[in-house]
């Protein structure tokens, strides 16, 4: 164990190594949501084909984030962490050139191996590198400008879409892994853990299965049916992994998942709320994104931009908000945050099919933002609420449920949009006077949503009426997703006024 300080160079390296490649992996995270509709036009590609693009990356990081950082501790976090970097930038390259949505779906896939390999192991790195009365203060300065790098990510991602094509969101992860991978070889010690405990394989695997096999039936459901073969046989394999999951990490002795720290009210509360609120937060993101696209017409860089004013209340009020939660409590904070979150959505669900962004729109992103603000700080200290030697495991617990929210929200809320987009465009086409043969064109491309490329050879009256007959069923489903991640947020709300309470009055 190294004992660098935030002041000495070698820290400031070994933390710029740290930041790089994490940074880079938070990046994508948000940056492909803006890609979206580029891509799906690029491909010709299905709302579903989309709702794997991002899942794909979500589903791996999810489940195997948890055990990324036992291989470090045992096999060496330097190594692990170059392997991380290096699987990334390739994954990247790969990504950028894909010839069809099937390619860019599975390099996506290399990319989450990559990041689950890198977000854990820069703490660990972090750790073992400081003196403990430097930690902190590393600690700190990594989630700050990592967090900073990724709230970068809708404006990048809109401006390099805009201006060299949606490849460019990935090319740009290699100068930046480069870099990250240079200082890593050249600065970073190593170090592991001789100790380190049993790798729990079948658990990961379990878990990896779970929730492949849930979010393939919520994905496919819309276009196969509920009750085709794969997606029924999905669900339930699905299901049945998360049943033996749970056997199985009650009785071994070192768990993926140690489920004895679920007994306090407070860590499950808290970790029920991070459930909630990030899938409103992903959906959100996703689906507004697609709206303000799709329906309302914004470049990809005004797109970007209209989501910085949440990202800069987030940014910039999450660290006076921790303060004020460390003096007064997280209840008060985690009841109040998730009700201007749920307000937030509730403004979004008014939005009409010509809005103007700053009656329609900044409000509501404006409460959204200073919802997640508030709840940040004391939701992440409340998950950590357990003995001092179990805090690494609840944190990457915490970390893991952030992650299936995003996964669930995209898989669930894009289940619903494509269901009700489609029942709600084939009852209302049918009251136009297009013909017979026009209204078979458009709703061969329901899985589109907003995406549907209405043929050249119509009218221009029949174009009129088949693009305002698409705007209303896209708004209409819209809506129906605004009013479901709206009621979890409050249900967010509901759960800390039941489960979190201050220890000190």
């Amino acid at each position: 164990m190294s004992n660098y300080t935030t002041k000495s160079l070698e820290g400031k390296l070994i933390l710029a190594a740290t930041i790089l490649a994490s940074g880079m992996a938070f990046l994508d995270g948000t940056v492909v949501n803006i890609a979206v509709p580029e891509v799906q036009t690029s491909f010709n590609a299905t709302l579903g084909n989309m709702q794997w693009i991002i899942n794909s990356y979500a589903l791996i990081l999810a489940s195997l984030i948890l055990i990324s950082g036992s291989f470090g501790d045992r096999f060496g976090r330097r190594r692990i962490f170059i392997y991380g970097i290096g699987l990334f930038i390739i994954a990247s390259l790969l990504c950028s050139l894909s010839q069809t949505i099937d390619q860019l779906i599975v390099f996506r896939t290399i990319q989450g191996i990559g990041a689950a390999m890198m977000i854990p192991g820069s703490l660990s790195i972090i750790n073992t590198s400081f003196d403990k009365k430097e930690q902190g203060k590393a600690i700190g300065l990594w989630s700050g400008f990592a967090g900073g790098v990724a709230a970068l990510g809708p404006f990048l991602g809109g401006w390099l879409v805009q201006t060299f094509g949606w490849p460019s969101i990935f090319y740009i992860n290699i100068p930046i892994g480069l870099m990250a991978l240079f200082l890593t070889i050249k600065y970073v010690p190593e170090s592991k853990n001789i100790d380190a405990k049993k790798l729990d394989l079948i658990g990961t695997f379990l878990l990896l299965t779970g929730l492949l096999g849930i979010s393939y039936a919520l994905i496919e459901a819309p276009t196969r049916g509920l009750t085709e073969g794969w997606v029924v046989g999905s669900f339930l394999i699905g299901m049945v992994s998360f049943i033996i999951f749970y056997a199985i990490e009650k009785k071994i002795k070192e768990p993926l998942v140690p489920l004895h720290i679920f007994k306090s009210p407070l860590v499950l509360g808290a970790n029920l709320v991070t459930l909630f609120l990030y899938f409103a937060l992903n959906g959100i993101i996703f689906f507004l994104i697609l709206n303000l696209q799709q329906l309302q017409h914004y470049s990809p860089i005004a797109a970007g931009l209209s989501m910085l004013p949440t990202i800069l209340l987030i940014t910039f009020l999450s660290g006076p908000a921790g303060s004020l939660s460390d003096r007064i409590g997280p209840r008060k904070p985690m009841i109040i945050g998730p009700l201007l979150v749920s307000l937030g959505i509730v403004w979004l669900f008014f939005m009409g099919t010509n809005t103007n962004y700053f009656t329609d729109v900044l409000p509501g992103l404006l409460l959204f933002g200073l919802g997640m603000s508030l709840v940040i700080a004391p939701l992440t200290k409340s998950s950590l609420a357990v003995d001092t030697k179990y805090s690494g495991a609840a944190s990457g617990v915490n970390n893991a449920v952030s992650r299936v929210a995003s996964l669930l929200a995209i898989a669930l809320l894009g289940a619903v949009m494509v269901t009700t987009f489609s029942a709600e465009l084939k009852e209302n086409i049918t009251h136009t006077n297009l013909t017979t043969s026009q209204k078979q064109q458009i709703i061969e491309q329901k899985d589109k949503l907003g995406g549907i490329q209405i043929p050249t050879a119509f009218d221009t009256s029949s174009q009129h009426i088949a693009k305002e007959t698409i705007d209303n069923a896209f708004l209409y489903a819209f809506k129906i997703v605004m009013g479901i991640s709206a009621a979890l947020a409050l249900l967010g709300a509901v759960i800390s006024f039941t489960m979190i309470h201050n220890k000190e009055k």
